[in-house]
C-alpha cells in the first residue's frame, strides 16, 4: 500500500509518540504484563488506521475533454440547481460528494485547464453533510476553465472532524484533468458547480470513485 505524501510526516511523528507511550507503560507498570500487551495492540491498531487513511491508490489517469469526473471518493449527497454566489453569481447545478473517514481523501481536478480563480475561506466545522457547510465551513474554491472556455467550480469543504484542507491549486496555472487537486484530512465534502446544460450522470446516494466516476458531461 502506498502512503500519500501528506501522511508521511504525520506517520513518522505518530510512530515516535506511540513508541514512547509503549516504553512509558512498560517501565511504569514494570515488565511484561497484560497491560503492556493491551497498550501495544491498541497503538498498533491506531497506527494502522491512520496509515490506512493516508493510503494512495494506483489509478489510471483518464483524459476526456467532454467529461467531468468525480473529484473525490465518497457518496453523492446532493444533485440540485442552486445559486452559486461566490464566483459565477448565477444558477448552477451543484453535485456534492461526502467523504467519510473510510474513504480515500485525495482530491482530483474534474477537468483540465487553467485555474481562473482560487480562494481560501476560514470558517466553521459543521457536519459536512449539511447544506450550510458549503458556505459556512472552512473551504477553498477553485475555478477551472478548459480549452473551450467552459468553467466549473470545485469547493473543498472541511467537516466536523476535518481540520486541514490542502489545495495544490494556484491561480493562472495549467492543470491536467484528474491530476491531484489536494487533500482533506479526516472526513469532508466536495461541491462541484456545473453549467445548467451539463448532462448529469449521477444521483443522490450513488458512490463515486475519484478521477474514475463520470459525474456529468458538457452539453
Amino acid at each position: 500500500m502506498k502512503i500519500h505524501k501528506e501522511g508521511i510526516f504525520i506517520l513518522v511523528i505518530l510512530f515516535i509518540v506511540l513508541i514512547g507511550i509503549n516504553l512509558g507503560v512498560y517501565y511504569l507498570v514494570g515488565g511484561n504484563t497484560i497491560y503492556n500487551w493491551i497498550i501495544c495492540c491498541i497503538t498498533i491498531l491506531f497506527y494502522g488506521f491512520v496509515g490506512f487513511f493516508f493510503r494512495k491508490p494506483n489509478r489510471k489517469i483518464i483524459i476526456d475533454d467532454n467529461k467531468i469526473f468525480a473529484p473525490a471518493d465518497g457518496e453523492v449527497v446532493a444533485v440540485e440547481q442552486t445559486n452559486e454566489g461566490e464566483y459565477f453569481k448565477d444558477q448552477r447545478i451543484q453535485v456534492s460528494i461526502f467523504m467519510s473517514v473510510w474513504n480515500i481523501h485525495i482530491n482530483w481536478f474534474p477537468i483540465g485547464g487553467i485555474i481562473k480563480y482560487f480562494k481560501y475561506h476560514p470558517g466553521k466545522y459543521y457536519v459536512a453533510r449539511l447544506p450550510k457547510s458549503s458556505t459556512e465551513n472552512e473551504r477553498t474554491s477553485v475555478v477551472i476553465e478548459d480549452v473551450k472556455k467552459r468553467q466549473i467550480l470545485v469547493r473543498q469543504i472541511a467537516g466536523i472532524v476535518a481540520r486541514r484542507i490542502i489545495s495544490y491549486a494556484r491561480k493562472d496555472v495549467k492543470v491536467k484533468q484528474n491530476a491531484e487537486l489536494g487533500f482533506i484530512r479526516f472526513g469532508s465534502r466536495l461541491d462541484v458547480f456545473l453549467p445548467l446544460d451539463a448532462k448529469i450522470k449521477v444521483n443522490t446516494g450513488d458512490k463515486t470513485k475519484g478521477s474514475q466516476t463520470v459525474i456529468a458531461e458538457f452539453s
